[in-house]
């Protein structure tokens, strides 16, 4: 069978994209195979074969099979995973790294390449406009500890399109805001300094009936993507007839601030001790847009799945079967 394989496949958006693939895939032309940084047993449960690998070490990629049709990259190291602040790890991981990745495209004559890019280097734009398209010129800040990471992940793209001129290498760009999903991971970084993730703070207020306070300008608008609909898009990606493409990733949809502090408390909070829900508009207000999708939908035929309430109702599901797994344990 001919291998999909999947860099970053131990991330929480890689193992939702593996159980997607598997859950939608029908045929028996295909075999994914997972690889990572992490030591996990995670995909045992599925029968997928997992490769523990380094991407910064070229002999490491020995290990892989050659036999191979399609590559999905969603390795990388980011800014909410890095405690401190160290831009050689962008360098190392985001640049040789997948470098290393593109050289095994080449050297196993892979046919396609799917790659994830950061909305970093347009999200800027959202001040002015919220709907970002994806043929905005790159547009960033060069003050703050995200702009080596930023310039890393638009060098690697730049990498990519170079392969695919120069080797044939068909490469599909995918540019992600915040991708919402659950994870038993509630935290991440920011500045170097762990703080639990701002939705996921929320969540757990609402699910305690406790008050939630909505900062600044409550109209403000943001493209609530699920990562169900994100593994949507690479699934087709992996299959369209097509030579190249550039996506970003969404729902083409705003929702307001205050509806989604609304749904939360809608979704997660118990009958009888709902959350009172009050207006700060003296705080400081949170980001806005909305990405545009229309190629994805021309080109792919992707139709995003959930909208903001599903994704909630959705997120609960996956939530309390894993609390429940827990339980068992």
């Amino acid at each position: 069978m001919k291998k999909i394989v999947v860099f970053g496949a131990s991330g929480d958006t890689g193992q939702y994209f593996v159980k997607y693939f598997l859950e939608h895939y029908t045929g028996d032309e295909y075999e994914i195979i997972a690889t990572g940084t992490r030591e996990t047993n995670y995909f045992n449960q599925f029968k997928v074969s997992y490769y523990q690998v380094d991407i910064t070490k070229k002999d490491e990629f020995s290990k892989l099979p050659k036999d191979v049709y399609a590559v999905v990259d969603l390795a990388g190291a980011m800014p909410a995973r890095m405690q401190g602040y160290d831009p050689y790890k962008y360098i190392n991981v985001n640049i040789t790294g997948n470098l290393n990745i593109l050289e095994y495209c080449r050297e196993n004559g892979v046919d396609r390449i799917l790659f994830a890019q950061s909305f970093g280097d347009i999200k800027d734009y959202g001040e002015e406009d919220p709907l970002l398209t994806v043929d905005l010129p790159r547009k960033f800040s060069f003050t703050s500890d995200h702009t080596i990471y930023v310039m890393s992940k638009n060098f690697a793209v730049d990498m990519i399109e170079n392969y695919h001129q120069m080797y044939g290498l068909k490469r599909f760009i995918f540019r992600l805001p915040t991708i919402y999903l659950y994870s038993p991971v509630d935290t991440f970084y920011v500045d170097g300094k762990v703080r639990k993730i701002g939705y996921r703070l929320l969540i757990d207020k609402a699910r305690a009936g406790e008050t939630i306070e909505v900062w600044g300008d409550s109209s403000r608008v943001k493209d609530m993507v699920y990562v169900k609909d994100f593994c949507q898009m690479l699934f087709k990606a992996v299959f369209v007839d097509r030579e190249c493409g550039y996506y970003n990733v969404g729902t083409g949809v705003g929702t307001s601030l205050l509806d989604q502090i609304k749904g939360m408390v809608d979704v997660f909070s118990e009958e009888g001790r709902k959350s009172k829900i009050v207006m700060r508009p003296d705080k400081p207000n949170a980001p806005q847009y909305i990405m545009d999708i229309t190629p994805a939908v021309e080109e792919l035929g992707y139709k995003p799945q959930y909208s903001y309430l599903e994704m909630l109702r959705d997120f609960k599901t996956e939530m309390e079967l894993a609390e429940n797994r827990l339980l068992q344990k």
